[in-house]
């Protein structure tokens, strides 16, 4: 609760009618006139703040609510560090890639650049994910992330703003072939990019699966064909 205090004015309108009383029935000729009926306003005064106080109440305080942060900048406080600057650098660069994505997406009516759009977006999710779930791999990101991808969005806006345009010639239209033409090579470069982060894994699978055939054909466990039941 806060206290509040209301100032009377009804003691200032006392000091308003001595004047006005003194001009009309007193006299305002000499100094010692208007010093008269200065104490006279003040002793008015004075009566008024006895017959008129101030008056003091209680008003609840208000709730300051606490202002509620924009979507990007609470957005930016969830994210939470993973400790890595170059991965924390890789994922800022994922969300800002990904968000542009949608945007051109959403813009752009050709409903194939559209479809292949929709798959840019989905490998490159997957691609920037392999290499946050293990950042041993980020060397071999280096070209896709300072080249290929930035190239292929900067082809894509060139893309939106002629197909924006509403200009039709041999100019923009060779444009906006060529870059529908190279689209279909650029979904299959996202693609060899994902397979080559597992090339690895896959290596590290078939050396197990040769290890373990080699072993469990000499303790007569595997599926060999000259390999007799009854030995």
């Amino acid at each position: 609760m806060t206290h509040v205090k209301k100032k009377s004015v009804l003691p200032i309108y006392f000091i308003g009618i001595v004047w006005l009383l003194w001009a009309v029935f007193g006299s305002l000729h000499r100094p010692t006139d208007y010093i008269m009926a200065a104490l006279v306003s003040i002793a008015a005064y004075f009566l008024g703040k006895i017959l008129f106080p101030d008056r003091g109440y209680e008003i609840p305080d208000e709730e300051k609510a606490s202002p509620q942060p924009e979507p990007q900048a609470q957005a930016k406080q969830e994210s939470k560090s993973t400790g890595n600057p170059e991965i924390d650098k890789l994922i800022a660069e994922r969300d800002r890639a990904l968000g542009e994505m949608r945007r051109l997406n959403d813009s752009i009516a050709d409903e194939v650049v559209s479809g292949q759009i929709d798959h840019l977006e989905d490998v490159t999710e997957k691609i920037i994910a392999a290499v946050v779930e293990k950042p041993a791999k980020l060397p071999q990101l280096r070209r896709f992330l300072n080249y290929y991808l930035p190239t292929t969005l900067k082809l894509l806006n060139a893309y939106d703003r002629m197909d924006a345009s509403g200009v039709s010639g041999a100019n923009v239209d060779g444009a906006k072939g060529k870059i529908e033409d190279i689209m279909g090579t650029i979904c299959k470069a996202f693609d060899k990019q994902l397979d080559g982060l597992y090339g690895e894994e896959a290596l590290d699978i078939s050396t197990d699966i040769t290890v373990l055939e080699n072993m469990l054909s000499q303790e007569g466990l595997g599926d060999n064909p000259f390999q007799s039941s009854g030995s």
